[in-house]
């Protein structure tokens, strides 16, 4: 019984391991894998939404023809779960992302939008600061920008210490004191619109004793 459980193999003196037949495999072999679906996307087909996280059996292969700095690309073979249609969709190292690439459309993500306007934008400034006039007209609109939000700080630096040195007592002598005054007002208004009323009835009972 011993024998069979050993780990070492024998081996005679004329061992020629570059005779052994080799198993070479193909670089673009397909192998299987379980994978979670990396984004949110819609079937082409069908329509079916198909959410982030769920799981499939999936086929890997090894993009051949293209690569990013050196790193490899891979490809991914999954079906729909209702209707069955083949959707591929591969690796994306330059943005730490993934591409769906046939059979399926991504859904919008607003993040992700966010993200391109700002690269958008980079790169724009980038372009613009290559040319001397655009650079100096974004300088200018730089320190405009700046003088604009120091005046906005100084604003409210300003209301603050106002602020800061009313005190209890003194804002609510004055909140009583624009409310007597609003009221005393809108009085003076009632008795001159009263005086007005009983003028005009007075000069109709006139016209009527004269008639």
């Amino acid at each position: 019984m011993g024998e069979r459980k050993v780990l070492n193999k024998y081996y005679p003196p004329d061992f020629d391991p570059s005779l052994l037949p080799r198993n070479k495999k193909p670089r673009d072999q397909q192998i299987k894998v379980r994978t979670m679906l990396p984004m949110s996307i819609c079937c082409a087909s069908c329509g079916e939404y198909l959410y982030q996280g769920k799981k499939f059996n999936a086929k890997k292969e090894t993009v051949l023809d293209e690569d990013y700095l050196g790193i490899r690309i891979f490809r991914f073979y999954i079906r729909c779960t209702r209707c069955s249609a083949q959707i591929t969709f591969k690796t994306d190292p330059k943005n730490s992302d993934y591409k769906c690439e046939h059979g399926a459309t991504r859904n919008f993500e607003p993040w992700r939008q966010a993200e391109d306007d700002m690269e958008g934008a980079k790169r724009q400034r980038e372009e613009e600061d290559a040319d001397s006039m655009k650079a100096l007209e974004n300088r200018t609109l730089d320190n405009k920008h700046e003088l604009d939000s120091l005046d906005a700080l100084d604003e409210l630096r300003s209301m603050q210490s106002r602020h800061a040195e009313v005190s209890h007592e003194e804002l609510l002598r004055r909140t009583k004191a624009e409310h007597a005054a609003g009221r005393e007002a809108q009085e003076q208004a009632d008795r001159e619109e009263a005086r007005l009323l009983f003028e005009e009835k007075r000069e109709r009972l006139l016209r009527l004793e004269d008639e």
